[in-house]
């Protein structure tokens, strides 16, 4: 235990006198199968978990002695190796005494899954934060009032936001938080008391959420513009639209200093953030979306972060991101399930130059300081079928109870697609596109009747979605479609149940 203590002093004394500029360096002087191995090797001797897992695979871990031997080991997943083993085996040292705090997440069927971690952990994503309210806001300068937008309790993100947030403002940020959670009233209450004595204000949340915190405010008279706010937002994928709106609301019109994305988990914490040069690049291909297709694969536009090899080291297997890096659990080529992919920091910029695109145009002196030569990686979502909404991640499981219920099953075959749309004012609705049953007639009743059960079993089952929806928005807007839809359910295709 006291070793344990020593090791976090240490760690938390670095992060806390070290400048981010050189924490950032580390990765041209620390090569990647140096950090990618010791990772290995430290796991493989402290983490009674992996060991088993890997002798369950037929793998000797003595044969990995290169970084093409580490890529071809085998995937881990919350599945075969998460779930496989107590909570203790897949910590170091096979106990939980080296951790001091749990973040929950919940699974397909409600279920919560346990990540333990201990306060050395969240460094790496401190230094996240630290990135983005330095390069993006300015707050190692401006005196800064943060507000936690989201959800309190066990789940990742208030927390976790709060607790790395501190952090920074530990090492010196003249940052102060306020913590009111997913609550209109007492955020715009927090804001309206606390605003003027700050030089900006940064709100923390997910996307559709902040967007209604936003309009709320408007409408109960708070002036976003003069309280000089941003946000930084994480959970989805939005557009630059969007963005150019939210903007517009909070009474700015510089998306490259006044927002920001992270992409984060609670396997794993924050593992990339959105730059001002991403931001640029990404607003750049979304004017030219026949250049997001090459670049990506679909003319759609995944969410585009950069990170640090050193803290969450990347690679793909096929379409699918793997990431690896030391915490509480630590993990080996984990597959997290979203699809996506990794391009080094030159090949963006030369794509970006052999294409006429020039990412710095209008780049100020404190925005070219804020480059980072480090790598992209670009997230569309969850391959699994999830979909995220405010936040909460969606699963196919929880609306097919909904139409299992007495009272609708009769009535329909059990075939949805669930899927996202906004509004005229941008604001997101969860459909659910519902296959009708041989014979019956949609009707709004019947409708009502559907969306009242899928409710029902989303608030039972998903503690996300209970948490994280505001109330206004819980109840899905249910289409009904004759069996057999050539455009949702076509006979004789394998069924997707969700859009994305």
């Amino acid at each position: 235990m006291l070793a344990r203590s020593v090791r976090a002093a240490r760690a938390l004394s670095r992060f806390y006198e070290e400048d981010l500029a050189v924490t950032l360096s580390r990765h041209r002087e620390t090569s990647l199968e140096t950090f990618a191995l010791d990772l290995f090797r430290g796991v493989v001797t402290d983490v009674p978990a992996y060991r088993a897992f890997l002798e369950r695979q037929g793998v000797d871990p003595e044969g990995v002695q290169s970084l093409a031997a580490f890529s071809s080991l085998p995937v881990t997943t919350k599945e075969n190796y998460q779930r496989a083993f107590s909570l203790g085996e897949l910590c170091r040292g096979g106990s939980l005494d080296g951790s001091d705090f749990f973040a929950l997440s919940s699974g397909s069927t409600g279920e919560p899954a346990a990540w333990p971690r201990f306060v050395s952990d969240e460094i790496g994503t401190a230094m996240r934060f630290e990135q983005v309210l330095r390069d993006s806001f300015g707050a190692d300068r401006r005196r800064t009032l943060g507000v936690i937008c989201f959800a309190l309790g066990s789940w990742v993100g208030g927390m976790y936001t709060t607790f790395a947030c501190r952090h920074v403002a530990a090492k010196g940020y003249p940052l102060t938080l306020v913590t009111p959670g997913n609550n209109k009233l007492e955020i715009v209450r927090a804001v309206r008391a606390l605003g003027s004595d700050f030089e900006q204000v940064v709100l923390f949340g997910y996307p559709p959420f902040l967007k209604e915190v936003i309009d709320f405010g408007r409408g109960e008279g708070l002036d976003w513009a003069r309280c000089r706010t941003g946000f930084v937002c994480a959970g989805e994928v939005f557009s630059e639209e969007w963005r150019t709106l939210v903007c517009e609301r909070l009474g700015g019109s510089d998306p490259l200093r006044q927002t920001a994305s992270l992409y984060g988990t609670a396997d794993g914490g924050v593992l990339a953030n959105e730059t001002p040069l991403s931001i640029r690049i990404r607003r750049l291909l979304a004017e030219r979306p026949e250049l997001a297709h090459a670049l990506f694969g679909q003319a759609r536009l995944p969410t585009l972060c950069q990170y640090d090899p050193l803290h969450r080291y990347f690679e793909c297997e096929g379409d699918e991101l793997v990431f690896s890096g030391d915490g509480g659990v630590p993990l080996v080529r984990y597959k997290i399930l979203d699809r996506g992919g990794i391009l080094p920091f030159e090949q963006m910029l030369d794509f970006l130059a052999t294409n006429g695109l020039d990412p710095f145009h209008d780049f100020t002196d404190d925005d070219r300081l804020s480059v980072r030569r480090l790598p992209f990686v670009y997230v569309f979502g969850r391959s699994n079928f999830a979909l995220s909404f405010f936040g909460a991640n969606v699963y196919p499981e929880n609306i097919a109870i909904g139409l299992e219920q007495p009272d609708v099953a009769s009535h329909v075959t059990g075939k949805f697609v669930m899927q996202t749309r906004l509004d005229d004012d941008q604001n997101p609705e969860l459909e659910i596109v519902v296959e009708l049953a041989p014979g019956t007639e949609a009707t709004v009743g019947l409708a009502a009747s559907v969306a009242a059960s899928v409710r029902s079993a989303l608030l039972r089952l998903n503690s996300e979605f209970r948490s994280y929806t505001p109330e206004a928005r819980r109840t899905p807007a249910i289409r009904l479609l004759t069996a057999g839809d050539p455009g949702y359910f076509p006979p004789g295709v394998k069924h997707r149940y969700t859009r994305f």
